[in-house]
C-alpha cells in the first residue's frame, strides 16, 4: 500500500521491518551503568523495573502516567504509519491501568528528499486516533533526519491505588492475550513486497487498534498484572511479568492467535532480527517443547508494533473478562496461566 506520491516509505528505513527496541538485555546493562536516582516517595513507578510508562504519585487520589515511543516507518502507507506509531505510544498508558490525557509529536523527518504531505499525511493520521482516544494534542518537536521517524510522548493519569504494572501476577491467575501476534514477520514481508492489499490492510488494522476498549472492558475485573506486547515479543514480556512478579508462566502455543500466513512467510526467510534477538535473550530461561520447531520458537518470540495487551486475571474471572472482551469485539484468547512452580521461567506446553 503506497500514499499518493507512490513514495516507498519503509524504503526510507534502515532498521528492519519491525520497529524493534533495543534489547532488554542491552538496556539493561545501560541502565545498570548510571548513578543511582535520588530515591523519591511520589514515584511510584520508575526505571528500575521492565515496566511500560512511568507513575508520578500528585496526591493520594492523582497520579501522572508517562511515556515516550517512536519508530521508522513499518507500512508505506504515511496515514496509516502516523496510526500505528500513534496506538503503539498510547498502548503504555492503557496497560498501565491509565486514562491518556494530552500527547507530544515527536518527528524526524528528511523535508529535502520526501514531500511535506507524506509528513502531513502521517500527522494526520495520529491526529486522528489520538482524537478517537480523547487525547489533546499539546505540540511537539521535529528534526530534519535523513531516515523518517515518528511517535508521541504522552501522559495520562490513574489513581494511584488503580495503577496495574507488570509485577503483580500471582500464582493461580490467568492470562488472556489480546490481539493476534505475528506482526514483525508481516511487517518485515511488507518491505519485500511479499503481501498482498488485502494482507498489508488486515496487519496494519491490528496494528492501528487502540487498546482502549480492552483496557475498559478489564477495569472493573481482579487484574493483577497488565503490560502490553510490543517490541521484546510475546515471550519477551511474558518473561518480565515473570521475573517481576516473582511467578512462573505456563503458555499453550496452540492457543496463541497468530496473523495468517506467518508461518509460511518465516519459513520463507522473512524474519526480522529484532525478533531473533528477542529468542536469543529468552531462550535461556523458556522451555520450549520438542516438537515446537525453531520457527515455531521465534514466531513466540516475533517482535511486535503496537501489540495487544497481556492480562493476568483472578482465574475465577477468567472465561467471565475473556466473554466481555470477545462480545466489546476486542480479538483475545486465554494463553496460559501462572504458577508457584519455577518462578522467572515460562513453561511452553
Amino acid at each position: 500500500m503506497e500514499n499518493a506520491n507512490s513514495v516507498k516509505l519503509t524504503s526510507y528505513s534502515t532498521k528492519g521491518g519491525c520497529g524493534c527496541k533495543i534489547g532488554p538485555g542491552d538496556l539493561s546493562q545501560v541502565i545498570r551503568s548510571l548513578p543511582a536516582a535520588t530515591p523519591n516517595p511520589n514515584l511510584l513507578v520508575g526505571i528500575d523495573t521492565s515496566d511500560d510508562a512511568g507513575v508520578y504519585r500528585l496526591n493520594d487520589d492523582l497520579a501522572l502516567v508517562q511515556t515516550v515511543d517512536f519508530f521508522t516507518p513499518i507500512v508505506d502507507d504515511p496515514y496509516s504509519f502516523g496510526q500505528i506509531a500513534a496506538a503503539n505510544a498510547i498502548s503504555d498508558i492503557y496497560a498501565m491501568g491509565g486514562t491518556p490525557l494530552t500527547a507530544l509529536n515527536i518527528v524526524a523527518f528528511p523535508i529535502r528528499t520526501l514531500d511535506k504531505t507524506v509528513l502531513a499525511d502521517i500527522l494526520r493520521g495520529a491526529g486522528d486516533k489520538m482524537k478517537e482516544a480523547g487525547i489533546t494534542l499539546m505540540g511537539g518537536h521535529s528534526i530534519d533526519d535523513n531516515e523518517p521517524k515518528f511517535g508521541l510522548a504522552v501522559t495520562g493519569l490513574v489513581h494511584p491505588d488503580k495503577v496495574r504494572t507488570n509485577a503483580g501476577s500471582v500464582p493461580g491467575d490467568k492470562l488472556i492475550l489480546t490481539k493476534p501476534i505475528g506482526v514483525g514477520i508481516l511487517t518485515t514481508s511488507i518491505k519485500k513486497d511479499k503481501l498482498s492489499e488485502d494482507e498489508v490492510r488486515r496487519v496494519t488494522e491490528v496494528m492501528a487498534t487502540l487498546n482502549k476498549t480492552a483496557a475498559a472492558t478489564m477495569e472493573p475485573f481482579d487484574v493483577h498484572a497488565c503490560t502490553d506486547v510490543t517490541g521484546f515479543g510475546l515471550m519477551g514480556h511474558a518473561l518480565e511479568m515473570a521475573k517481576g512478579s516473582g511467578v512462573g508462566i505456563r503458555v499453550r502455543a496452540a492457543d496463541v492467535p497468530v496473523l495468517p500466513r506467518v508461518r509460511q512467510l518465516a519459513e520463507e526467510g522473512f524474519v526480522p532480527g529484532g525478533t531473533k534477538n528477542n529468542y536469543a535473550h529468552v531462550k535461556d530461561a523458556v522451555d520450549f517443547p520438542a516438537e515446537l520447531d525453531q520457527i515455531g520458537q521465534w514466531i513466540l518470540c516475533d517482535a511486535v508494533t503496537s501489540g495487544g495487551l497481556l492480562i493476568s486475571v483472578a482465574a475465577e474471572q477468567a472465561e467471565e473478562l475473556l466473554g466481555r472482551l470477545l462480545q466489546a469485539g476486542v480479538e483475545a484468547a486465554l494463553v496460559g496461566e501462572t504458577t508457584a512452580d519455577h518462578p522467572g521461567r515460562i513453561v511452553v506446553l
